[in-house]
């Protein structure tokens, strides 16, 4: 059932999550979804730059095609996390009006992403969960799997993942993060502090790291995001596009033909996409946020950034979980961080250890616990988990 935001504001169209909506899901479990919005598809090299650029990743195996020519991929490749800009993994399917909140992925890589490669995807409903919810009363766990394919039809990676459906007049009126001080009130001695921090992170490179030197206890240096500003919201549009943003006549019949994807700015007038509660405090206020946040394939973009500068060239990340727990606000900071937790030789003869990884923020919460796992090449068995892979 369709409802009316009434209470001022942007007006964001709002439903109910009914028996009837959940019955129609259930006919659909299994089938193969459609994405409609894909963005990047040729693995350009102005496609890379752009998303590590959206990221804040400064590593030049990603960035430098000279460098990148001395390694053992003999190529420019983009980050694992680059395939976030093909699409955010997951698909917006049915309950037109009830709010999509990306809250995880589990990702298993396979092959590097090459420069002038071309990637595609799949995306498969896999289930869902109805739970009780704090934030929403009732919500929607919809369980999605996309997978990824380079030109020669390989699988490069795949991620199970999940999505809180909601609904936003009832977050709206729970408000359960209004307490919260917005925009933080940082001090001038407290942002000197986070540019020092922002600035100490370390991009391993060339300068190998082998399993025989890794011991468990070993503590990653962090990765530091932040303040997150209108600015990085922006840059990572620029470099994944997680949504159709259009201008002008485009987006206007963009969102005649499907009117619960935007809805008019109450201080501009302008039409803009529901994504705006990314950057637009109104639209973040009508779902029940007390201001823009971060998108989750970002922040797990993120995370992965500190996995692949502490690796280093010669290191394969081959699985990466994270949970998304608390919104990362416009003004917030995050500290990335990790530590080894098991260090093994898998089933496959392979090098591996397990890294557990949090991103808390300037209030001491994690908002992104975690779990990875690497393969780092072996000294003594002359091994390379990247030869294995090209």
């Amino acid at each position: 059932m369709k409802k009316e935001n009434k209470e001022g504001g942007a007006k964001l169209a709002e439903a109910y999550i009914t028996n009837e909506a959940l019955k129609e899901w259930e006919e659909r479990i299994g089938m193969d979804l459609r994405i409609g919005n894909i963005f990047n598809k040729t693995v350009s090299y102005e496609a890379i730059r752009n998303y590590v650029n959206g990221i804040g990743d400064n590593n030049p195996l990603y960035r430098d095609e000279e460098y990148a020519k001395k390694t053992r991929y003999r190529s420019l490749i983009a980050p694992p996390n680059w395939l976030y800009s093909v699409f955010p993994t997951w698909v917006l399917q049915g309950l037109p009006g009830i709010h999509a909140f990306h809250s995880g992925n589990d990702w298993v890589f396979y092959r590097p992403i090459f420069l002038n490669d071309r990637i595609t995807a799949e995306c498969k409903f896999t289930g869902f969960d109805v739970k009780p919810s704090k934030f929403s009363g009732k919500t929607v766990f919809e369980y999605q799997r996309a997978t990824f394919f380079n030109k020669k039809g390989e699988v490069v990676a795949k991620t199970d993942l999940w999505i809180v459906r909601a609904e936003r007049h009832t977050a709206r009126k729970k408000g359960k993060y209004s307490n919260i001080e917005l925009p933080h009130p940082w001090t001038e001695e407290e942002l000197n502090k986070v540019d020092e921090d922002v600035l100490a992170e370390e991009i391993r490179g060339s300068n190998t790291r082998y399993w025989e030197d890794v011991n468990v206890g070993d503590e990653l240096t962090p990765v530091v995001k932040g303040p997150f500003g209108l600015t990085d919201m922006i840059a990572y549009c620029v470099g994944a596009a997680p949504v159709q943003i259009a201008a002008h006549g485009v987006q206007l019949r963009l969102y005649k033909k499907h009117p619960a994807w935007g809805f008019r700015d109450p201080l501009t007038s302008a039409w803009e996409p529901v994504y705006g509660v990314h950057y637009n405090k109104a639209a973040a206020n009508a779902i029940g946020n007390p201001y823009p946040y971060d998108v989750g394939a970002q922040r797990h973009g993120w995370l992965i950034n500190l996995i692949t500068n502490w690796m280093g060239d010669e290191g394969w990340l081959k699985r990466s979980y994270a949970e998304y727990r608390r919104f990362v606000y416009h003004s917030d900071v995050v500290w990335f961080r990790g530590r080894v937790t098991r260090k093994y030789i898998d089933e496959d003869g392979e090098h591996c250890v397990d890294i557990e990884t949090s991103g808390v923020n300037q209030r001491g919460e994690n908002t992104m616990p975690g779990v990875s796992t690497v393969v780092l090449p072996s000294r003594e068995d002359g091994t390379f988990p990247v030869e294995k892979r090209l």
